[in-house]
C-alpha cells in the first residue's frame, strides 16, 4: 500500500480557477481515513498553502506540508519546522547584480516580512496574492543579509525570461537550485533543496520508504519528486518534460486528474 502521496498544488490538485473539486476532496478524505499522508508540496510560502490545508482538513498532529519547493517542512498543526534550508539577504544581493545583467525582474519571500521586489508588474502581484503576502516595493540590497529567505525568483515575460535564463552564468547552478515552476517563474532556492530531496527527508522521518511513495505534478519544479517517488505521476496537462519521466500520466487538473490517481492507487488498492 501507498503510504504517501506528495502532490503539487497549481496545475495539479488545483483546477485553473484554484478551486478544489468536491470529487478531490472527497477522494483525499478516504486516503487519509485509510491511512495514507496526504502531503501538499509547494512553490507557495506557507501563507499561501495554509487556506487550502485547511479546506482539505490536513491541518493536525499528523499531518505535514512541504514549501518553497522543498526548502521548509512543516507540521500542519503545531508549525514545529522538521527541515528548513534558508537563503539570506547576502544571496539577493548576488541575484539582484545577475537579474540586472541579464535584464529581467525579480522578487523575493522571506519568511518574516513578506514579499519584495524592486519593481511591483502583473507577475509579482500575482505571486504576492497567490501567497497572501504583503509585496513591499525596495531594491533587494536594502534587505537584512541575516533575513531568513524562502526563495527568490527571476520573474518576467516568458521570452524575456527565456533569453536570461540562456545568459545566467553556469556557476549560478552549483551556488542554487534552480527550478522553472511557470513560464513567466524561474525560482531560486537552496542548493541542495527540491521538491524530491523535501519529499524524502519527510518519507525519512516518518519511516516511509520510498516505494511506497507516490508523487505527482506538472512542471519543471515537480520533476525531482517524480523522479524520486515509488510511483512518479504526471498530469495529463504536464510538460512533456514531466510526462517523460512519470511512470504513470493521469488525468488533468481540469478533470479531476488527483482524484483519479488517487481513487486508483490507493482506495482500490
Amino acid at each position: 500500500m501507498y503510504k504517501l502521496i506528495a502532490m503539487d498544488m497549481d496545475g495539479t490538485l488545483l483546477k485553473d480557477d484554484k478551486s478544489i473539486s468536491e470529487r478531490t476532496k472527497n477522494a483525499i478524505k478516504k486516503a487519509k481515513a485509510k491511512g495514507a499522508k496526504v502531503v501538499l508540496a509547494s512553490g507557495r510560502s506557507i501563507d499561501g498553502i495554509y487556506g487550502y490545508l485547511k479546506d482539505l482538513d490536513l491541518i493536525s498532529d499528523g499531518d505535514y506540508v512541504l514549501s518553497y519547493n522543498g526548502a521548509l517542512i512543516q507540521n500542519t498543526e503545531t508549525k514545529e519546522i522538521i527541515n528548513f534550508k534558508a537563503l539570506s539577504g547576502k544571496d539577493g544581493k548576488i541575484l539582484r547584480k545577475v537579474s540586472k545583467d541579464v535584464g529581467v525582474n525579480i522578487l523575493g519571500i522571506s519568511l518574516k516580512n513578506g514579499l519584495f521586489t524592486p519593481k511591483n508588474t502583473r507577475y509579482t502581484q500575482q505571486v504576492a496574492d497567490r501567497n497572501c503576502l504583503k509585496l513591499t516595493v525596495k531594491e533587494l540590497d536594502e534587505v537584512d543579509e541575516d533575513d531568513e529567505i524562502g526563495k527568490f525568483m527571476m520573474i518576467d515575460e516568458p521570452e524575456v525570461l527565456n533569453k536570461a535564463i540562456e545568459l545566467l552564468p553556469k556557476e549560478l547552478y552549483e551556488q542554487y537550485s534552480i527550478l522553472r515552476s511557470n513560464v513567466a517563474f524561474l525560482e531560486f532556492v537552496h542548493k541542495d533543496c527540491n521538491k524530491g530531496a523535501g519529499v524524502k527527508a519527510l518519507a525519512d522521518y516518518l519511516g516511509i520508504d520510498k516505494s511506497e511513495v507516490i508523487c505527482v505534478g506538472d512542471e519543471g519544479n515537480d520533476k525531482h519528486m517524480i523522479e524520486f517517488a515509488g510511483l512518479g505521476v504526471a498530469m495529463g496537462n504536464a510538460t512533456e518534460e514531466i510526462k517523460s519521466i512519470a511512470q504513470y500520466v493521469t488525468l488533468s487538473n481540469e478533470e479531476d486528474g488527483v482524484a483519479h490517481l488517487i481513487e486508483k492507487f490507493i482506495l482500490e488498492d
